[in-house]
């Protein structure tokens, strides 16, 4: 064989994994000397005779990440026929869980691909909710998968982190008599959006509680009944000129909440 040597990473998915793998290794011998190619997305037995074609050419290593069991046997069993080298990485640790853990593998293929999509779709998700909370900047409403409003205290921005969490975009408008709504919020499909409303009793228990965690007095025009029901009824036309469906949160959790705000998005 001519050539340089080369470490052929072999996966029914992405790759990475292997890829990693083989090149952590490599470090450990000058890790430059060695070539590495990538063949991720194997799908059948002409794919893996590719490889098989590419790896006679030069001194080699077949490293793999192959979980469907046809296809893994069919790579052995070329591979000694062909006197090459190949190194199983999932293997070991998938039986090692099985009898420690007497659970079976699943044997599908890009489910850590899978799990990586929601992931970034939940990080993506959190920054969202943090960038276009509390009314912000409008401009997100229209890129909003659910628009919150309500007057202050009624949960809007723990519930837009919680649906954030769940991978949903949420942004929230905070409604206040003095300051009229962005037009972005009449622009909205009203099914996007969810009104959030309170009892006066509860609101003024929460407001009193607020005024007392940053030292001020209760009596302050925040929490009075006068202010809070001169709130909850402009929010309440905001809501009907808008048409959009309504929850009341008096004594919800904000779990209980977000599963109220989910059950009407799937209608």
């Amino acid at each position: 064989m001519e050539g340089k040597e080369t470490v052929f990473v072999v996966s029914d998915s992405v790759g990475e994994t292997a890829d990693l793998v083989v090149r952590a290794v490599a470090t450990q011998f000058n890790g430059g000397f060695v070539e590495v190619k990538r063949n991720a997305f194997v799908a059948d037995f002409a794919d893996i005779d590719d490889v098989l074609v590419m790896a006679n050419d030069v001194p080699s290593i077949i490293a793999y990440t192959i979980v469907i069991p046809s296809l893994k046997e069919y790579l052995d069993k070329r591979a000694e026929e062909e006197g090459l080298v190949t190194v199983d990485l999932l293997s070991p640790l998938m039986t090692a869980f099985s009898k420690t853990f007497n659970k079976s593998p699943k044997n599908k293929p890009k489910l850590m691909r899978q799990l990586d999509d929601s992931y970034f779709k939940k990080i993506e998700a959190i920054e969202f909710a943090v960038k276009y909370d509390d009314g912000r900047d409008p401009r997100g409403l229209l890129r909003a998968e659910i628009v919150l409003i309500g007057v202050s205290r009624t949960s809007k921005t723990p519930l837009s982190m919680y649906l954030a969490h769940k991978g949903f975009k949420v942004a929230n408008v905070p409604l206040v008599p003095e300051v009229a709504p962005p037009e972005e919020l009449y622009k909205i499909p009203r099914s996007r959006c969810v009104g959030l409303i309170i009892s006066p009793d509860k609101l003024n228990s929460i407001r009193k509680e607020r005024l007392k965690n940053l030292g001020l007095t209760s009596e302050a025009n925040y929490a009075s009944f006068e202010r809070i029901l001169e709130e909850l009824e402009y929010a309440e036309k905001i809501m009907k000129r808008i048409g959009c469906p309504v929850i009341n949160v008096s004594n919800k959790a904000i779990e209980e909440t977000a599963d109220s705000i989910l059950k009407i998005l799937k209608r």
